[in-house]
């Protein structure tokens, strides 16, 4: 902060270094600088990267200069290649999935990607206005000088047209039907009409949405037919594989656990890989061995619950033990994720615990860590 109160340029990346989740633009800003110093490809309108670079940053790979990029997204190349080039046309991206399938992680890194900015974003809930958006007012103005383009608020869609960025809408699915259907003339006609003053807003080159939906939501607000057929779809799966699965928990447990000073995951794989093989038999109905057919809890068990868990763990290491990650310190948070339901989720837990993790070798200490929390 400078004498007359403004904050200079390294004071704002002290603050941004101070964040407890910097947006991607700010967390992955070297490997974005990087990639448009190596990018000589063809780039679309307004676009900071080339359709290669976008895909490049979101599942990783090494640049000619020796540069790593670390994968941002574990998952099968070809629904990102199917997503950015969604974004290089007219058409709006709809990304859709089960909780936890990384929908809005993606969704934000394409944005930090193609625009530079991922703060465009209009958060889906039952109450979205739909000035939220397009645009709202500034009453003060409104009352002491009547409509004009100075007492007018744009939303973060109004704002993407006008600049030729990427906006975000997440949990489309959650925004009522006639909020959502504000969306049809826009990504239709690429045009935001201002009736009050007679005026318009057409989006300029490099414009798009990209929303996100959970597939589960699906009788909450369906999307009409009309405002579907204005986005391409791309299915985000859950993780294939166990290892997969793995790595995705281990990478971004040591993401977030190096912003808040947690010790490293990989003192503690061999507990991320348990709490991965509970997830994901509970959530298949069966063991991985196939010998055991298993009960459903209620949850969904994703991997970004999985993600939560050993983070919690993590943090129960590091201020009330040695800083190592062991059972005990995931036993509580794996019973708050898999026992939703008190009354059949609590019994399917216990059953599990009886049938599978007590006879499973190497898995003592885990089986007593989760029945002392079970009771």
């Amino acid at each position: 902060m400078t004498e007359n109160g403004t904050t200079t340029a390294d004071g704002a990346r002290d603050a941004a270094g101070e964040a407890l989740r910097p947006h991607a633009e700010v967390a992955f800003a070297q490997e974005l600088a990087a990639l448009a110093a190596a990018d000589d490809r063809p780039r679309p309108a307004r676009w900071r990267l080339s359709p290669w670079a976008v895909a490049t940053y979101l599942l990783g790979g090494t640049l000619a200069d020796g540069t790593v990029i670390t994968p941002k997204y574990v998952g099968p190349r070809r629904l990102v290649e199917v997503a950015v080039a969604t974004l290089a046309t007219d058409r709006a991206l709809l990304l859709l999935g089960v909780p936890g399938t990384a929908k809005t992680w993606v969704s934000e890194h394409l944005a930090a990607a193609v625009s530079g900015d991922s703060t465009l974003l209009v958060q889906g809930t039952a109450g979205t206005p739909e000035e939220a958006i397009r645009y709202g007012w500034n009453y003060a103005q409104l009352l002491a000088h009547g409509p004009s383009r100075d007492a007018l608020v744009p939303g973060p869609v109004m704002r993407a047209m006008a600049e030729g960025m990427t906006a975000r809408v997440e949990e489309l699915t959650r925004i009522p039907a006639d909020v959502q259907d504000t969306l049809i003339t826009l990504l239709s006609e690429k045009t935001l009409p201002i009736p009050e003053l007679g005026q318009e807003v057409q989006a300029v080159r490099g414009f798009n949405v990209i929303a996100t939906a959970n597939d589960r939501d699906r009788g909450v607000n369906d999307l009409s037919s009309a405002l579907r057929r204005r986005f391409n779809t791309v299915v985000l799966p859950l993780p294939a594989t166990p290892e997969e699965e793995v790595d995705i928990v281990a990478r971004r447990v040591e993401q977030i656990g190096h912003g808040l000073h947690l010790p490293p995951a990989p003192r503690g794989m061999d507990e991320i890989r348990r709490v991965v093989t509970v997830f994901r038999e509970l959530r298949d109905g069966g063991t991985a061995d196939g010998r055991t057919k298993l009960k459903s809890p209620s949850g969904t068990l994703s991997t970004a619950e999985a993600i939560s868990v050993v983070t919690s763990g993590l943090a129960l290491a590091a201020h009330f033990g040695d800083g190592v990650l062991r059972p005990a310190d995931l036993a509580a948070g794996l019973l708050g994720a898999v026992v939703r339901d008190p009354a059949a989720d609590r019994v399917v837990w216990q059953e599990y615990l009886e049938t599978v993790v007590r006879e499973r070798d190497g898995w003592q200490d885990f089986y007593r860590a989760c029945r002392e929390v079970s009771g």
